[in-house]
């Protein structure tokens, strides 16, 4: 034999001696490959690791309240390029490092190859420039037992929605295996369903999702607002009905379907959008980071940070209503003020904990007030905040009979008001979280606060300080060159149906 021939036999015996064990070496053609590394973000795997622990350390600055007797559950992050998106998902570092979750389901929606139901590649490992993640057996589980999921190539090839978030998750976790699931048109139920068998206490579930696309920077936010309150809401019928709220539209109604069978609460960590980040602000990609936490009751008493659903909320709406209508010495129908009355028995109404009442026309103001703690149940808060906003504002002449019908009614459930620590303005400036906080200066005798809604109107952080601080009576640019007392709260609000 040639020594060139005996050369090229050993190499071969080698590989297939190698792809004989699957322990830890994996065959090649068995690994799938990134498919955005240097274009979508450094391959250069230094390069990489720097950038992303520069977007930790801007996250680390943030305070946000996170449940400390409670396990987190699941993820919704964003998977735009780095420099886009990168920002908000660095946020999963506040629940992540120092997590252990040996297997983690990584669900994404489809952008590139047009398919039914799931598909989970047909591999050993994911590939990025930070290392390999093996697959969990899982994977090959629900791909052999079940007809929702098949391997499909040419999305192993393109997507990017699972290969975005894994450089986060391999940044802040070790020693997990990886279950990959990319959806497109699907049965939700029956998904949710076959995931939530695989479920169980070392799992972490990851939602990949951008949200609304190419919209006008204010009505990006306007529209990703409504659509992290759906899913704070657990609603995923609305994400559903409606166009373009969410590339990730169906994983995330899937992860709404096994958060409500498994009583997981969910929290917004972060929200952006590439105005904000790495692009201008004539079209839009809007960004969330949102954790799901388990083990404690959706609702439970007297805590003023629990979240209602949206069928609660709108109890809360209708009461504010019927409130201002006896007032005004309308007749309330019998039978809708039974049914508040009775709703109101829910000891989730019983909670204490601050409340707006806002009223616009036309999208106007036209009365706007509430409390930032309460002393009353929610219920009674509603109440008195409603006759306030209607005939007590100052701001504004009493509210009439003519103008009742006009009126559209939003009400702001708060949590309790936390002290902001900074150094000076620009630390101050680099802790706010836009659209996401309602803020609260103080100085002496003089106060104000701006809910998060305000943020629409108000988008740029230094607009909205200068204008907090005229409405406490204070020079616009007090926040700049005198110590005020910052707080920070977070709104769950419920607008109107008519």
């Amino acid at each position: 034999m040639k020594p060139s021939f005996l050369r090229s036999l050993a190499v071969g015996l080698t590989f297939c001696l190698v792809c004989s064990f699957p322990v830890e070496l994996v065959c090649a053609d068995k690994v799938r490959k990134p498919a955005k590394a240097g274009s979508w973000y450094p391959a250069d795997s230094a390069k990489l690791k720097k950038e992303i622990d520069h977007f930790t350390r801007l996250a680390q600055k943030a305070q946000i309240q996170i449940p400390s007797t409670i396990h987190l559950k699941a993820l919704i992050l964003p998977h735009a390029g780095i420099a886009c998106s990168g920002r908000t998902a660095a946020h999963a570092s506040f629940v992540l490092i120092g997590k252990r979750f040996p297997k983690v389901i990584l669900m994404g929606p489809d952008h590139y190859v047009r398919f039914r139901d799931g598909a989970i590649s047909d591999v050993n490992a994911y590939e990025t420039p930070l290392g390999s993640v093996k697959l969990h057996p899982d994977a090959h589980k629900l791909r052999s037992q079940s007809d929702l999921f098949q391997a499909v190539p040419a999305s192993d090839r393109n997507e990017h929605s699972l290969e975005m978030v894994l450089l986060f998750l391999q940044s802040y976790m070790e020693n997990f295996q990886l279950i990959p699931i990319v959806v497109r048109q699907t049965n939700i139920q029956r998904i949710a369903q076959a995931l939530d068998k695989i479920i169980d206490s070392d799992s972490l579930l990851v939602v990949s999702s951008d949200l609304s696309h190419y919209l006008p920077y204010a009505e990006a936010i306007e529209k990703d607002r409504e659509t992290i309150q759906w899913i704070l809401n657990l609603e995923a019928s609305k994400l559903l009905k409606t166009r373009d709220r969410a590339c990730g539209a169906i994983p995330i109604s899937i992860l709404i379907q096994v958060a409500q069978q498994n009583n997981w609460q969910p929290v917004l960590l972060h929200y952006s959008n590439s105005g904000d980040t790495c692009g201008n602000r004539a079209g839009v990609v809007g960004y969330a980071a949102i954790a799901f936490f388990g083990d404690q009751p959706m609702q439970k008493k007297n805590e003023s940070s629990q979240q209602l659903s949206e069928k609660q909320g709108q109890v809360l709406v209708k009461l504010a209503r019927q409130t201002i209508m006896e007032k005004l010495g309308c007749e309330v129908p019998e039978t809708e003020a039974e049914s508040v009355e009775s709703a109101l028995t829910d000891e989730c109404y019983q909670s204490h904990c601050g409340t707006f009442v806002t009223l616009k026309i036309d999208g106007q103001l036209r009365g706007c007030i509430g409390n930032l703690t309460a002393t009353e149940p929610l219920s009674e808060g509603v109440r008195q905040n409603a006759i306030n906003a209607a005939f007590h504002d100052p701001r504004f002449s009493p509210l009439t009979e003519k103008e009742l019908d006009q009126i559209d009614i939003e009400v702001s459930i708060l949590t309790e008001p936390q002290s902001l620590g900074y150094s000076d303005s620009t630390d101050l400036l680099s802790k706010l979280r836009v659209n996401v906080d309602g803020l609260i200066v103080r100085k002496g005798y003089s106060s104000a606060t701006f809910l998060p809604q305000v943020w629409e109107q108000l988008p740029n952080p230094e607009d909205f300080l200068a204008h907090l601080c005229m409405k406490a009576g204070l020079p616009s640019d007090a926040w700049r060159n005198t110590k005020l007392e910052v707080l920070t709260y977070q709104v769950q609000y419920f607008e109107e149906h008519k």
